[in-house]
Order: C-alpha cells, then sequence, then structure tokens
C-alpha cells in the first residue's frame, strides 16, 4: 500500500470581500489579454452578492465534512487546502506543509471532468507551488477525476430527483432535465475527453432517475465573440425549449460541485430571469456540495489511490489535457 502523509483540497478560489474582487478576477485572466471592461461587467456579478464569492466558505465545508468521515473510519491524515487563484494559494500551504515535515501528500481537485483548466492547469498550479517553495517542498499525487464515480452519479441523480418533487404535480411528468457544465473554448475541449464524460455523466444520471427527456447545454462562457466555445448555451436552449411548447425545466448544475458565482449568478439570477420571461417553470437542482455520498466518494478515492493496485479509472495519462494550441499570428 502506497503510503501519503496527508490530502490537499485544490481548489479554483474566490473573493471573500468587495476590495478582493478586481485582485482575485485578474488573477484568474492574467496573460488572456481579456479587456479591462469585461473584468469590470464580471466583477458586478460579485457584487450584486456583496462582494464576496461563497466559494471558499465551501471549501472550508467539505474539509470539516472530509475530516469527520475520515475520523470515522480510522483515517486521522492531516487535510490542507490550497487555492488556484486565491488566498490560501497553492504556494502558500506548500510552505506550510513543508514546515510541518509533510512529505508526500493526495491532491483532490474540485472538477469531476477532464479538461485542461479542469485537470493539467491544477497539475501545473502545483509544480509551480513546488517550485516557489523549492528544496524539500512535498511531492504531490493528484487523484482522478471522478465524472463516473457510482456514488457523485446517485448525489447528482438525488438532487435532480428532489427537484423535480419541487415541481407542481402535474407538470412533473414532460418537465425536461437540462444539463449544465461550464463552456470551455473548443480549441481546449478538443483536446481532452471532457464532452464525452460530461455527456456520459448526464446520460448515467437520466437513465437512474428513468427520464428520457433531457439536454446537455454549458454556460458561462467568456472570451471575445469570435471564439468559438462549447454549446449551445443554456439561454439558448431555453428559449428554445420554450418555442417547442415547453413548459417546466429542471436545471442539473453536473458540471459544478458547489453553488459558488457561476451557479448563483448565471442559473439563478440569469437563467431564472429568462425563465420568468418565457413562462417556463424552472427549478434547480442542488449541487454536490457536503452531501454525505460526495464526501464518501472523497474517502474512496483516497482508498484507491493508496491501494494502489490495477488499473485505476479515470487516471490522468502522461499526455492527458494539453494546453488549447495558440492561434497562429496573422500575416502582413
Amino acid at each position: 500500500m502506497n503510503t501519503y502523509d496527508g490530502l490537499l483540497l485544490v481548489g479554483f478560489g474566490g473573493p471573500e470581500k468587495p476590495e478582493d474582487v478586481m485582485p482575485f478576477l485578474e488573477n484568474v485572466t492574467r496573460g488572456r489579454g481579456v479587456p479591462r471592461e469585461r473584468l469590470l461587467e464580471v466583477a458586478e456579478h460579485y457584487h450584486h452578492f456583496g462582494g464576496a464569492s461563497p466559494i471558499n466558505s465551501h471549501y472550508r465545508a467539505l474539509l470539516a465534512a472530509i475530516r469527520k468521515e475520515l475520523d470515522e473510519h480510522g483515517m486521522p491524515m492531516p487535510l490542507y487546502w490550497g487555492n488556484r487563484n486565491w488566498h490560501p494559494m497553492l504556494a502558500e500551504t506548500m510552505l506550510k506543509m513543508k514546515q510541518d515535515g509533510v512529505r508526500r501528500v493526495l491532491a483532490f481537485v474540485t472538477s469531476a471532468f477532464s479538461s485542461y483548466s479542469g485537470c493539467r492547469q491544477y497539475k501545473e498550479n502545483i509544480a509551480a507551488a513546488r517550485a516557489v517553495v523549492g528544496e524539500g517542498a512535498p511531492e504531490v499525487v493528484k487523484i482522478r477525476v471522478f465524472s463516473e464515480h457510482p456514488a457523485f452519479l446517485e448525489v447528482m441523480r438525488q438532487q435532480a430527483f428532489d427537484a423535480l418533487r419541487r415541481l407542481p404535480s402535474d407538470l412533473r411528468a414532460d418537465a425536461l432535465l437540462l444539463f449544465t457544465a461550464h463552456s470551455l473554448p473548443m480549441s481546449m475541449a478538443n483536446t481532452c475527453r471532457y464532452v464525452q464524460q460530461v455527456e456520459e455523466a448526464s446520460a448515467a444520471v437520466a437513465r437512474l432517475l428513468k427520464r428520457g427527456a433531457y439536454r446537455v447545454v454549458y454556460q458561462s462562457r467568456s472570451g471575445p465573440p469570435s471564439q468559438p466555445w462549447l454549446g449551445p448555451d443554456i439561454l439558448d436552449a431555453l428559449r428554445e425549449y420554450h418555442a417547442e411548447g415547453g413548459k417546466a425545466v429542471v436545471i442539473v448544475p453536473i458540471g459544478f460541485v458547489s453553488d459558488h458565482m457561476e451557479v448563483l449568478y448565471d442559473l439563478d439570477e440569469e437563467a431564472r430571469l429568462l425563465c420568468e420571461e418565457l413562462g417556463l417553470t424552472m427549478i434547480r437542482a442542488g449541487t454536490a456540495g457536503t452531501h454525505p455520498y460526495f464526501v464518501r466518494m472523497v474517502r474512496e478515492l483516497i482508498l484507491e489511490r493508496m491501494d494502489g493496485g490495477g488499473v485505476i479509472p479515470g487516471l490522468c495519462t502522461l499526455d492527458c489535457c494539453p494546453p488549447p494550441a495558440k492561434p497562429a499570428a496573422r500575416q502582413g
């Protein structure tokens, strides 16, 4: 059995007060050439909720739930938390682990699906943090993505089922399930299994629910209009469904593990407002959050890596999720 000195929760991070918002967004978009006007537009989404994202609070709650789960199963490993874009930053956490004498840890990244931004980029962030700390920085082994894990699929089934039950009884049978995930630039989507995994997970949840009426859509795209991104966009899909005579929709945010800004604003605000304008009855299903099955899944993934035997499905290969190719420079 492989031995590890602890578990590192690796997150995206988010601002926790108004003055954090712009520095956070600048971290997220550094090197991508995003106009300041767009940053100010996105900043308003955060200020709409008091200038804070709930994502860091979710990480704290998830850590507490994992701690309880591990303790109850006789696995008292130390837990750490580091973010890509906001404090506690990965380099800060890596230094703390070094000071604690940690030599080798498992990393759980809160992304269910494979993509450059959801998989390999986190591995690059970890490597960069280790380089900052230098000699004595702990070795970090990333746990695989979990899109097909039975516990994750069962969590999403339960959340979708509960949402369906909140619909008026006369609308449930014909309601459409819309599974939504974060859109990606096509240049990134074409280098990974993201679309396949999102579609397979959505189909699996629909089967568990015995629902034939479902669609997979994407949301929260950014970047210039000239850059192709994954679609259909959720707002376009809602308009299309209404035009077809649809009456009710359950939105299942299968691509998001917590109720952070892209769920609270893009779904609970923008999508809900559109549904009200169209006369569609909309219910938004919950995310995985700290559901007991999701927390159990984390423990099972830890044990899977500790056992280290056989072939582990979904394990990252050396060439997985390469960065998207940069567009060729225009001539003349």
